[in-house]
């Protein structure tokens, strides 16, 4: 079966197109993860006052970095809007782990740490133990990979 995917990727290995698109690139990922508001709807101001993941809800919501966050309360999402920048999650909500290694991943909303007062995502469980393995080093490679990862 011939799809739209195989077609379009003949013909763009060939020398007309090449012509045709000179300025084709790859979209960008955003800075947050959104799947399709931040981090999957959870209330990051949750994991720093109630220690644990907690639903947020659409009438408690903040545009901000390019995304909708949802919050559990009023009074969370006043807390956020007056300083977002110590309750987003490092490395925009995407893995923690797998910036580290110079990719971009979903995340878990149980898969989480607060280290030096900033909150990491990660993908799963399993890169959640990975990560807390070598939180400084990981930190530091996810930090240079950032933002180049994004595209």
């Amino acid at each position: 079966m011939i799809t739209r995917r195989t077609v379009l990727g003949l013909f763009a290995t060939t020398p007309t197109a090449l012509a045709l698109f000179p300025r084709m690139a790859l979209a960008r990922e955003p800075e947050v993860f959104q799947n399709p508001v931040a981090i999957n709807s959870i209330d990051p101001v949750g994991y720093f006052e109630q220690g644990k993941p907690v639903v947020g809800s659409a009438d408690h919501k903040v545009n901000w970095g390019g995304a909708e966050w949802r919050f559990s309360s009023k009074r969370n999402a006043s807390k956020f809007a007056s300083a977002p920048d110590s309750y987003v999650p490092v490395f925009g909500g995407y893995c923690a782990y797998a910036a580290s290694r110079g990719y971009l991943a979903p995340t878990i909303p149980e898969a989480w740490t607060i280290f030096d007062e900033k909150l990491y995502l990660n993908a799963s469980l399993r890169a959640q133990k990975l990560w807390r393995k070598e939180i400084p080093g990981n930190i530091a490679a996810g930090l240079k990979n950032w933002p180049g990862i994004l595209g």
